[in-house]
């Protein structure tokens, strides 16, 4: 109904323009205008009029969206109108009669005419919904006071959030100015009438003063990737809360048919740590792991579960989950979609027990094998140290045997910075497992340096499997992690406690934790000789202070810290460190064409060295003798620095610097 009216409308128009036409031009036709010729004849202006106008795309736009095309559109209807019935009056006096008292003149004053009071109606609707004016008309007296905004981002997207914000009904939010995060944006000019208010680089130090003078700014709208646009993001967030103002960020629109909704979603911790968010190549890891079979060891644990849905998305031929929690397994399936449940199994099994691991991987014959299964509180296992030994350098060791005998292409260990110069028995334990996968990476390679005992051990006849491992930092909202017990903290009132004020950590998102790895083990697949990596690192980039997180998720929790929630020093707890680091000194980083992901190159223990130290640290453990077990598996360590000495003899691989 409404565009029949529009269109009547628009018909009555190209009338009135014909008729303005004639009158401004002070014409004198030679016919009647309500004679028989003269009704057919605007009859016939009416028809070819509403045939080109629809032709022209005028009715395929609700007015309150009208923009530059669809007046480009009246435009182009208008000019095609003008020349249309300036040919007919051509033709007609041509093959009838002349026509006097018509010439070009009135054509050309009708094309002003009729696009000027075709398009006036509709530039005046959108002025009215897009001004203040139309929210007051609209505003009944129970609606809940619009919020004021300021939006930080792109001056495109700034149009667009300006222009949805006044179009809402009811309205919701008021742009009141715009910070653009283009350094060359005009300073002090306006978008559809709002201010640009800030440019980079100076967005934190406008907005420190916005909100000190704003008492009434209830809301920061930031621009859709922001977080990887704006170096000052993290800080900006910061401002923002300590005053009080909740964040969000565009994202989109929706319900266009119904007046348009903007997508605005809530800022979580996970998108203001110091760093761009890594992209994901997910063609390329999803060529990769489509139609293969996938075995996950700790597939119930906080990363493998995330692994094991994120295999089933891109198209995993079987994906098998082998771990010791009954409980975990049973959330880990409360996850799964309905459609991928038969790509799905999942046993009970602890990756210690050989003999049903190699049961297990020898029915399965899986492609992938990933090995998250690990123990990883630090405190807890400085007191719990047989166990971790048991399963972080036993159960990798039994898992990689196991991958050797069975012909797995492929083993990938999920590894952890604390494995960089260790101080607890967590890295000291993650350090080894890492050794392990190094070495069967370095003999794999070359099968024949193995001694002909080895290679029997392993099961390695000429084409072995690739072994590697991925290093990162802390996985934010992980089992165990600063976050899940920050939030426990937090709901129950506090106090929130970190053990020092100057502690930093790296941190990184599940998802990008997983697609690391995938993205790893199909660089890993295609790589040999020289360029070949035993070991991969993400750049994580800068390391967060653990007391900003404790203090951000206060605020995100709606409460202020120090105030409704204390913050309590404990101090450094056994194992420790104040500060992570993502490699050592011994070793090199190399660049790779991935982003944000480089390989490593280090010296590699020989495998007889780990062969040698394996029956000496049973025996510590049967022993109890935490010290003795810890001195082995650091001398694996010292043994690193003089494993180049021996390997120069052989050709190097690329596990070796010499």
């Amino acid at each position: 109904m409404r565009r029949a009216i529009i269109m009547v409308q628009d018909l009555v128009m190209v009338l009135v323009a014909v008729a303005l036409s004639l009158i401004l031009s002070q014409s004198r036709l030679s016919f009647a205008a309500f004679s028989a010729g003269g009704l057919a004849c605007w009859a016939l202006i009416v028809i070819i009029a509403h045939l080109l106008f629809r032709a022209c795309g005028l009715y395929n736009t609700v007015w309150r969206f009208a923009s530059t095309p669809d007046f480009f559109n009246i435009l182009k209807g208008c000019g095609s109108l003008t020349v249309v019935l300036y040919l007919a009056s051509l033709a007609f006096r041509f093959f009838f009669q002349p026509v006097s008292g018509l010439n070009e003149r009135q054509f050309i004053v009708f094309f002003l005419v009729s696009f000027t009071i075709i398009s006036a109606p509709r530039l005046y609707y959108r002025f009215l919904r897009d001004g203040a004016s139309w929210r007051i008309l609209r505003r009944a007296p129970g609606d809940v006071p619009v919020k004021q905004a300021l939006f930080i981002g792109r001056l495109s997207e700034a149009d667009v959030i300006v222009r949805f914000t006044r179009a809402a009904a009811p309205a919701e939010y008021a742009i009141a100015g715009i910070m653009a995060t283009e350094a060359d944006a005009p300073l002090g000019t306006r978008i559809q009438g709002v201010p640009v208010v800030a440019l980079r680089p100076r967005l934190v130090e406008v907005l420190e003063d916005y909100v000190k003078g704003t008492e009434s700014l209830d809301l920061l709208i930031f621009g859709n990737g922001a977080e990887r646009d704006i170096e000052d993001y993290a800080e900006l967030v910061r401002v923002a809360r300590h005053s009080g103002i909740a964040v969000v960020q565009f994202s989109g629109l929706s319900e266009l048919g119904q007046g348009g909704k903007l997508v605005l979603d809530a800022v979580e911790m996970e998108t203001i740590m110091r760093r761009s968010a890594v992209a994901t190549d997910t063609a390329r890891i999803g060529a990769f792991v489509g139609g293969k079979r996938v075995l996950v060891t700790g597939g119930a644990g906080s990363i493998g579960r995330v692994l094991v849905k994120r295999a089933l998305e891109l198209g995993a031929e079987a994906v098998l989950v082998a771990d010791n929690s009954e409980f975990g397994i049973f959330q880990l399936d409360q996850l799964i979609d309905d459609k991928d449940r038969d790509r799905l199994t999942s046993r009970i099994v602890d990756v210690t027990d050989r003999p049903h691991m190699l049961r297990l991987v020898s029915e399965f014959k899986p492609s992938i094998l990933f090995h998250a299964a690990a123990l990883k509180h630090v405190p807890l296992l400085e007191e719990n140290w047989e166990a971790a030994i048991e399963t972080n350098v036993f159960g990798t060791l039994a898992c990689a045997e196991v991958a050797a005998e069975c012909g797995v292409p492929q083993f990938l260990l999920i590894s952890s910075d604390k494995a960089v110069d260790p101080t607890s028995v967590l890295g000291v334990t993650k350090r080894a497992a890492e050794q392990i996968v190094s070495s069967l990476h370095e003999t794999h390679a070359a099968p024949s340096r193995l001694h002909a005992g080895a290679q029997h051990a392993l099961g390695v006849h000429g084409s072995g499997t690739k072994f590697v491992a991925v290093r990162f930092g802390n996985v934010f909202g992980s089992n165990g992690s600063v976050a899940t017990i920050f939030q426990a903290q937090i709901e129950a009132g506090g106090p929130v406690t970190i053990t020092d004020r100057r502690m930093t950590r790296y941190f990184m998102t599940v998802a990008e934790a997983v697609d690391l790895v995938i993205m790893s083990a199909a660089d890993a697949e295609q790589r040999r000789g020289r360029d070949d990596y035993a070991i991969y690192m993400l750049d994580m980039g800068k390391p967060v202070p653990i007391l900003e997180v404790a203090e951000t998720m206060i605020r995100m929790a709606g409460k202020s810290p120090y105030t409704d929630i204390p913050i309590r020093l404990t101090g450094i707890r056994p194992g420790e460190k104040l500060h992570e680091t993502l490699h050592g000194e011994n070793e090199q980083v190399v660049k790779l064409d991935i982003a944000k992901i480089f390989g490593l190159r280090s010296d590699v223990v020989e495998w007889r060295r780990i062969e040698a130290a394996l029956p000496a640290l049973v025996a510590a453990m049967h022993d109890r003798d935490k010290a003795a077990a810890l001195a082995i598996l650091a001398g694996l360590s010292l043994a690193e620095e003089h494993a180049g000495a021996s390997a120069r003899a052989m050709p190097k691989t690329a596990g070796q610097i010499g």
